[in-house]
């Protein structure tokens, strides 16, 4: 069975140097789970690729790891994007077989950000995009970003939105109080993270992108990002109230596809296929922050069919990506 997973990370030399010093710190964090990830994530050529065979994975789809560029002053996005892509499309180039990549963006300047995703697209046979988040405590419904969103649209290729912690005020709102390692973690990985994300795609949803951008898909990760539990209760908002053309849950069923991206939880996954369908999931294991093996381990354990299987672990990404 051959196996694609999707929200795979990596970091380049600028970007460590730069963004990614806080990565080093967190490393240096007692009981940080960055501890001993940070050579996996540099590694983007024979190591990276031993550990895939040892798991069972065949491809990679790789982005840029979190924080991305969205929290850069604009300038610094924009070179730090550029190389980052570069250095990316150098190893796809080198393992095309094992590798493919969603481009950086600039976020914080929307022209330069379509150039860019149009770029590797074209150039680099990029699949798609990485956004991480809100950009500086804007969000993606905020028509200074749809310049991305209707070039993303138009060259048929998702944005996969992933989770960067909430802005500051809502952390000192709501996640202060606590040693800085605990209130980093539940503003973080323990929580933060996918609320952020959840309340990111329906501020997405009630701000119009979908009816502005019909065909456009969303990619999100951790099955959901807690929004299966809550699909049908988002429906409270009528039609009437929203002014949008479709229900909230037909659009997180048909404009959104969702990963597992670490989340190797039966129940969780259920949920999912119960609310959005197998079509709508695909495979990932969210290297090097959680283990290949054990995402394997649990894509050949889902109690699915086989045929369902096939679908989750390569199927709906070749459909989705083209790969």
């Amino acid at each position: 069975m051959r196996t694609i997973t999707l929200e795979e990370h990596y970091a380049s030399p600028a970007f460590m140097q730069g963004p990614g010093r806080q990565l080093e710190e967190h490393a240096r964090t007692p009981g940080s789970p960055v501890a001993g990830v940070l050579g996996k994530l540099c590694d983007v050529g024979e190591g990276r690729i031993a550990l895939m065979d040892a798991a069972g994975i065949d491809v990679q789809v790789l982005s840029l790891t979190s924080p991305g560029t969205e929290q850069l002053e604009p300038s610094e996005a924009v070179a730090i994007a550029r190389e980052a892509n570069d250095f990316l499309a150098a190893a796809v180039r080198k393992h095309p077989g094992r590798f493919s990549g969603f481009a950086a963006l600039p976020t914080a300047i929307p022209d330069a950000a379509a150039a860019e995703l149009e770029r590797t697209i074209r150039e680099y046979g990029f699949k798609g995009a990485m956004i991480n988040g809100h950009i500086r405590g804007r969000y993606l419904d905020d028509g200074f970003f749809w310049p991305i969103l209707e070039r993303a649209e138009a060259l048929h290729v998702p944005i996969y939105l992933h989770p960067t912690q909430p802005p500051q005020p809502v952390i000192d709102a709501s996640y202060g109080g606590f040693s800085p390692a605990v209130s980093d973690m539940l503003a973080g990985a323990g929580w933060g993270w996918h609320i952020e994300t959840a309340v990111h795609v329906i501020r997405m949803i009630l701000g119009g992108v979908f009816d502005q951008f019909p065909t456009l898909q969303l990619v999100i990760g951790h099955l959901g990002e807690g929004l299966p539990s809550m699909l049908q209760r988002l429906d409270i908002m009528p039609m009437a109230m929203t002014r949008l053309r479709r229900p909230i849950s037909a659009y997180l069923r048909e404009n959104v596809h969702y990963t597992f991206s670490g989340f190797n939880f039966t129940s969780a996954f259920l949920d999912l296929l119960l609310q959005v369908g197998v079509d709508r999931i695909m495979f990932s294991a969210d290297h090097p922050y959680a283990s290949m093996e054990q995402a394997r381990a649990f894509l050949d354990k889902l109690p699915v069919s086989p045929a369902d299987r096939e679908r989750i672990a390569h199927g709906n990404a070749e459909r989705l990506f083209g790969l």
